[in-house]
């Protein structure tokens, strides 16, 4: 089975559909641009593949998710506003989470990490 997520003009991801994998073969092999036309003749709209095992585009496409055509990756939304993103496509705090202590949560008001209650 292969994954294709519909993504809108903002490229948020608006929902992610399974197709066989018998309607994404070309010449024997499997092919996006294949897949990506049968989800267009289902259902319209601009489509591209995700993978279940972050196999391509880093991570798997959910409802809400923003696709990067620059880095051609697939990512959660922002956390918090303080949080970048970093080559790996994932969200990173301003400072690192303590490595004892804990269990921590991330206060975006001050901008660290604090001690869940």
């Amino acid at each position: 089975m292969a994954h294709f997520a519909e993504i809108d003009n903002n490229n948020v991801v608006l929902r992610v559909i399974t197709v066989s994998n018998e309607d994404i073969i070309k010449d024997g092999i499997e092919d996006e641009a294949t897949g990506i036309a049968f989800c267009q003749s289902l259902l319209g709209g601009n489509w591209k593949q995700t993978s279940y095992n972050n196999n391509i585009r880093y991570h798997y496409a959910g409802i809400g998710y923003i696709y990067d055509p620059d880095r051609n990756a697939f990512y959660s939304p922002s956390p918090y506003p303080s949080w970048t993103l970093n080559d790996s496509c994932d969200w990173e705090a301003p400072i690192p989470i303590p490595e004892t202590g804990g269990p921590w949560i991330w206060d975006e008001a001050t901008l660290s990490w604090i001690v869940a209650e």
